[in-house]
């Protein structure tokens, strides 16, 4: 296999462990940090396809979807700190009055 094939299956591998965060964990923060990893899992994709195809415009969109990820994650945050605010806990079973 090549180093590419590699990259690329490393990336496959931490978007799936990511998703399955997302679906099965139920702690908020543990639900942020599956987003953020595939995020990650992502940018190493577009790295590694802009590397091997010789552009550098997929290695500067990175840089955007890293802006994007540190909003994404400063604005969670702060849903978290409300949430524990208002109900004393981060489950987010708990926040089913914030509907509508």
């Amino acid at each position: 296999m090549t180093q590419e094939i590699l990259v690329q299956v490393l990336a496959a591998f931490l978007f799936t462990v990511g998703i399955l965060i997302v679906l099965l964990r139920r702690d908020t923060i543990m639900i942020l940090m599956g987003i953020e990893l595939m995020l990650n899992a992502a940018n190493l994709s577009i790295v590694a396809f802009s590397k091997a195809a010789g552009m550098v415009e997929g290695q500067i969109q990175v840089f955007f979807i890293i802006t994007i990820a540190a909003a994404e994650s400063a604005i969670g945050l702060s849903i978290l700190v409300n949430l524990y605010r208002n109900f004393g806990s981060i489950k987010t079973q708990k926040a089913n009055t914030l509907k509508g």
